[in-house]
């Protein structure tokens, strides 16, 4: 990601939690579909995490739209905002990643799979890079 957006970085990193947030949720459905036989525990989470992860992809969406409504003047209510959607996406890509990683090392199904397992370690790395473009807008934003 570019940071000589000016103006417009709050609709770039919004711009990016969205896909990413579409990302993840996908993801849920492609390791459910992916491990055959995946332990009901970990198809139950992922059946939650997609639920949450669709929800937090609409509430970024509201949030591109107030953005583009605000044109060249975003208030600083809207930006602070805007940094705390990006923080909570940040944590809640974390927790994914985790889950992806728990299921990757301790699911029978998973160990029998070589296929679920490449699956997952791009999942994660997909993640991961979501991570750490909001790092940098957070941390460039407290300086």
């Amino acid at each position: 990601m570019r940071f000589y957006y000016g103006q417009q970085m709050p609709l770039r990193i919004l711009d990016e939690a969205e896909f990413w947030k579409h990302q993840e949720e996908e993801h849920t459905v492609v390791i459910r579909e992916l491990v055959t036989g995946l332990e009901a525990p970990y198809v139950e989470a992922l059946k939650k995490w997609e639920e949450v992860l669709s929800a937090t992809h609409q509430q970024v969406v509201r949030y591109i739209e107030s953005v583009i409504r605000a044109a060249y003047y975003i208030p600083e209510q809207l930006y602070q905002q805007v940094l705390q959607l990006v923080s909570y996406c940040l944590q809640q890509s974390l927790d994914f990643i985790k889950l992806c990683q728990q299921i990757k090392t301790e699911s029978a199904a998973v160990s029998k799979n070589p296929t679920a397992k490449v699956v997952l370690n791009h999942i994660i790395r997909e993640s991961e890079y979501f991570v750490g473009i909001a790092q940098v807008l957070l941390y460039e934003n407290r300086n």
